[in-house]
């Protein structure tokens, strides 16, 4: 097995699905789509990849983790590039902590009246961390702790480590051999721990063993930023197509909602 191409697929499967999902917003169906990445000279990734890239390198330069490190790096990036498309979140936390000179996880539990942030922002990102703690006890834990420099709520962090979990069980997939569909779902639902994610997952497992349409999965499951929503219809976009990344990527993106970020997280799991 190449762990090398198999990161870099996961990565750049992730910031292609970003762009290809960025685009899905003014392109909404399948033919247009197609005609606008056929005319595009190169695809633009949003803020969801640039905090994958952030992870990424905060993991490397640290041979660890490490939550203020993380914090800085995602601070620093976002002012090199702040037109990268970043929700409300992130900069009211990132002007907290220059005002009052907290811990990024001080401020991140402030969010949205003390209960934090369940978005989907944590599970879009977390790709680096499925693939380095792949094999790791700590991967669940490790997870939740890079979530938790910007997501404070349990159920934000839940999903970015079953997101996590996701992407490193597809990284020791076997291609030459059918793909384990229920021991795949199974692992998912297992190490859910918040009732919403999964009661999600285990739904998702459900209607993809009935043969549910993705337009019927889209409205039952749900494709919001809430990350109890959008991560599990990524998942189901992986679970149909497991073996076509891109039958996954426009499953993922052409059925409404938060489609650069479901383009993303499917397209890091799939890649």
């Amino acid at each position: 097995m190449d762990l090398t191409a198999r990161f870099a697929g996961s990565l750049i499967g992730c910031a292609v699905g970003d762009a290809i999902g960025e685009m899905a917003f003014r392109r909404p169906d399948e033919r247009s789509l197609r005609a606008a990445i056929a005319a595009a000279e190169q695809l633009v990734y949003t803020d969801d990849t640039a905090m994958a890239i952030g992870l990424a390198e905060t993991l490397c330069s640290v041979g660890g983790f490490d939550e203020e490190r993380l914090g800085r790096c995602f601070h620093e990036n976002y002012m090199r590039e702040p037109w990268r498309g970043y929700g409300p979140g992130p900069p009211a936390l990132f002007s907290m902590v220059e005002a009052e000179g907290i811990a990024y996880t001080d401020a991140a539990r402030r969010l949205y009246g003390g209960e934090g942030s369940f978005g989907n922002g944590a599970a879009m990102r977390v790709a680096p961390v499925g693939l380095a703690y792949r094999d790791s006890p700590d991967l669940y834990d490790v997870s939740c702790r890079s979530a938790a420099v910007t997501h404070a709520h349990p159920v934000g962090q839940d999903g970015a480590a079953i997101q996590a979990l996701a992407v490193g069980e597809a990284s020791k997939l076997d291609s030459a051999a059918p793909f384990p569909m229920s021991d795949f779902c199974a692992r998912l639902v297992a190490a859910a721990r918040t009732h919403e994610i999964k009661d999600k997952m285990t739904l998702i497992t459900r209607m993809v063993d009935e043969g549910t349409e993705p337009s019927e999965a889209a409205q039952r499951i749900g494709r919001s930023i809430a990350v109890h929503e959008s991560m599990p219809f990524a998942v189901y976009a992986f679970l149909t197509a497991p073996t076509s990344f891109e039958a996954c990527l426009f499953c993922a993106v052409l059925n409404g909602g938060d489609r650069d970020t479901l383009g993303a997280m499917a397209g890091a799991i799939s890649g």
